[in-house]
């Protein structure tokens, strides 16, 4: 029997990125469906957040995604633009959110065409942003051809992003309801039968997990 298994996901998030092509891999070894679930991040969720932080907070993060990105060889560096409109300097987040909202409905409209589409839209979009750091990424022009390599249709899910975004973000505010259900509230979170795996460096305690519970190699 498939297992199925949650996956709560932020395109702002360095980790999330970090752990994509690893939880990719799963679906494509083992009998495993990963439901994407896209959350809006921690700047949207909570501007005061980093404001709340110690001093160190970003600088260390910066270094630790770095050095992680390192070590699974993965191309790394910051979105440009970064997805959430922010001063560096005083870490205010701006009210108007135009990058993350777009490409985060994006994401759960192509999280709706089943969970292999959307699986492979994190894998190339997320690559794009983080990995290739493509300039200018939010511009249609830009944006289209990273799209493009998921097998989806740009222009559609422009469409249904553009259609119907109270309806998307309905689903975003669902997903956060559920990562808070699973008993966590950061990502990249793994929700196994409602036990939460949080972070890139969870990933094989979640496979041992499945293993237990009949996680089989694809055959």
């Amino acid at each position: 029997m498939t297992l199925q298994a949650d996956l709560f996901f932020s395109f702002r998030s360095p980790y999330s990125y970090l752990a994509t092509p690893r939880l990719h891999a799963l679906t494509r070894e083992w009998d495993l469906e990963i439901n994407l679930r896209p959350v809006y991040p921690i700047a949207v969720r909570d501007p005061a957040f980093f404001a709340r932080n110690p001093p160190g907070w970003v600088p260390y993060l910066q270094r630790d995604v770095r050095r992680v990105a390192a070590y699974l060889d993965l191309p790394f560096g910051f979105p440009r633009p970064d997805p959430i409109v922010q001063d560096m300097q005083t870490r205010a987040i701006a009210a108007d959110q135009p990058y993350i909202r777009r490409i985060t409905r994006m994401g759960v409209a192509a999280a709706r065409r089943g969970p292999a589409a959307g699986m492979d839209f994190i894998l190339h979009v997320t690559h794009g942003l983080w990995g290739e750091r493509v300039q200018d990424w939010h511009l249609d022009e830009n944006l289209a051809p990273i799209v493009a390599r998921t097998g989806l249709d740009f222009e559609t899910l422009k469409a249904e992003v553009e259609a119907d975004p109270e309806g998307l973000d309905a689903v975003v505010q669902a997903n956060q309801d559920g990562l808070d259900a699973c008993g966590h509230w950061g990502v990249p979170t793994l929700a196994f039968e409602g036990e939460p795996f949080f972070g890139q460096d969870r990933i094989d305690l979640a496979v041992w997990t499945m293993k237990k519970a009949g996680l089989k190699p694809r055959g």
